[in-house]
């Protein structure tokens, strides 16, 4: 299957996966130097390969999760990270970070079912929390069967895949577990990380879909353009309106509708399990961010970067299904930048 593997990428691409991010000059002229989010990893590397054709100006991005993109930012080896979990403003300030958002996304539940084909599996959220603590265990418990009553689902042993390595993707899966089971939020909670109570981790993104198509019976979640890309099972969901969605850029747009960026601090939102009846429950959102203290010749090229990807790079966002920010928002941010970086 095509995925976003190593031999998918442009070489370019591919090398950067492999090098640690203080190998790369942060401040080499012609070259901004980023890291983190796997989440938001395919429309940045969209965005890199045009606007190097279009300005000669190289985009290194490192797909190594949002934990480790938060601690490169903070430590100056990179002139950007990328977090799927936004920061508070006290974090910000105790950093000298500032943060923004980049496009609206989604994830899903995917699966390894033999007979059962994309979309037709139906899942809810309780049910959802019940099989990544370990409390539904086979793909025929009575909750499952209960909610596709005309599917025939295997008798088989769930495998449940999630992150190992610190990630934002993680921080959403999980802050929307936390809304819809109690005992979730309050034995496992929500984070980049967390204490996991069954299941096999796999690394970014491409490693729970990899582990997920490989293993018969897996469950996962994943952002959903490695869904498209790899062309994987995934599940229809019942949102906070009990309605059944299915995942796709205008449900991520619609719970977004519920936010406004521009009346939050710092553009500090979460979008997941929004109201609507065609709001999709596990939409998010990916945060870029900066140092405040690190030369400005860096961060104006990064922030030419992005304007660009905000101004020109908005059907390559919707052809992956991410959903570009409102006009509105842009503006807001543009505000932002000449206020905490003189930009």
């Amino acid at each position: 299957m095509k995925g976003f593997s190593l031999k998918s990428l442009p070489a370019r691409f591919a090398v950067l996966a492999l090098a640690s991010a203080a190998s790369v000059p942060v401040f080499a002229a012609g070259q901004i130097t980023g890291a983190g989010s796997t989440w938001v990893y395919p429309l940045v590397a969209k965005w890199a390969d045009a606007y190097r054709t279009k300005t000669a100006t190289q985009v290194n991005y490192q797909p190594i999760g949002s934990g480790g993109g938060i601690a490169q930012v903070e430590a100056g080896t990179v002139a950007f990270g990328a977090s799927d979990k936004p920061l508070t403003s006290d974090v910000l300030r105790q950093h000298h970070l500032v943060q923004f958002p980049t496009a609206i996304a989604g994830e899903d539940i995917v699966y390894n079912l033999p007979g059962i084909q994309a979309g037709q599996l139906i899942v809810s959220g309780p049910v959802v929390a019940d099989i990544f603590m370990g409390k539904i265990t086979r793909w025929n418990d009575p909750a499952l069967k209960k909610l596709n009553p005309g599917l025939a689902l295997p008798d088989m042993p769930i495998s449940v895949v999630h992150r190992s390595d610190g990630s934002g993707t993680t921080f959403t899966f999980a802050n929307y577990l936390s809304k819809v089971s109690p005992q979730w939020k309050s034995q496992v909670g929500a984070d980049t990380s967390v204490a996991w109570p069954t299941g096999l981790g796999g690394k970014g993104n491409e490693g729970v879909a990899s582990y997920v198509q490989r293993i018969r019976g897996a469950i996962g979640y994943v952002e959903y353009a490695y869904i498209l890309e790899n062309h994987m099972q995934y599940a229809r969901m019942i949102n906070s309106a009990g309605k059944l969605v299915t995942p796709s850029l205008a449900a991520f747009q619609s719970a977004a509708a519920n936010v406004d960026f521009t009346k939050a601090q710092d553009f500090y939102v979460i979008l997941t399990d929004q109201p609507g009846a065609n709001s999709w429950p596990i939409s998010g959102c990916t945060w870029q961010i900066l140092r405040t203290d690190a030369q400005k010749s860096v961060n104006e090229q990064v922030t030419q970067f992005f304007l660009w990807g905000f101004e020109q790079g908005q059907s390559m966002a919707e052809s992956i299904a991410f959903g570009p920010l409102p006009a509105s928002t842009v503006q807001a941010i543009k505000v932002y930048w000449k206020q905490n970086l003189g930009i």
